[in-house]
């Protein structure tokens, strides 16, 4: 793990892992390595879908660790599972953090329109207990 990234507890992990096992890898880096198109493209897709997977191609198995914490670093998202060319990454997307904040409390039950409703409600509540 770097610096300036989201530290993930081994419980996120496993369930960000579980969660990037059907995904398909949205970005490749091949021969051309991290150009700063392909960490545009790496942002945009981790503002869209917070938990992405990278393919790469033709990188030396020394240098894709390295690969991993530099897109880590430069873009603040959480290094989640790395086997072999597949990379998963995860970043919280802050909107749907504060939209989730702010959203209106649910609605309780409204109370029952008749009589017979209330008596059945009752009844079905003194069986329970």
């Amino acid at each position: 793990m770097t610096e300036n990234t989201t530290p993930l507890s081994p419980t996120q992990r496993r369930t960000l892992r579980a969660a990037a096992h059907h995904l398909n890898p949205v970005v490749s880096i091949s021969q051309k390595g991290l150009t700063p198109s392909v960490l545009a493209e790496i942002d945009r897709c981790l503002t869209a879908h917070e938990l992405i997977k990278l393919r790469l191609y033709g990188i030396e198995r020394e240098t894709r660790a390295a690969l991993f914490a530099e897109i880590c670093t430069a873009l603040k998202c959480a290094e989640v599972q790395h086997i072999g060319n597949l990379l998963v990454l995860w970043r919280e997307n802050p909107k749907e953090a504060i939209t989730a904040e702010f959203a209106p409390e649910k609605r309780r039950k409204s109370a029952p329109a008749t009589k017979k409703q209330a008596a059945a409600r009752s009844e079905a509540r003194n069986r329970k207990r």
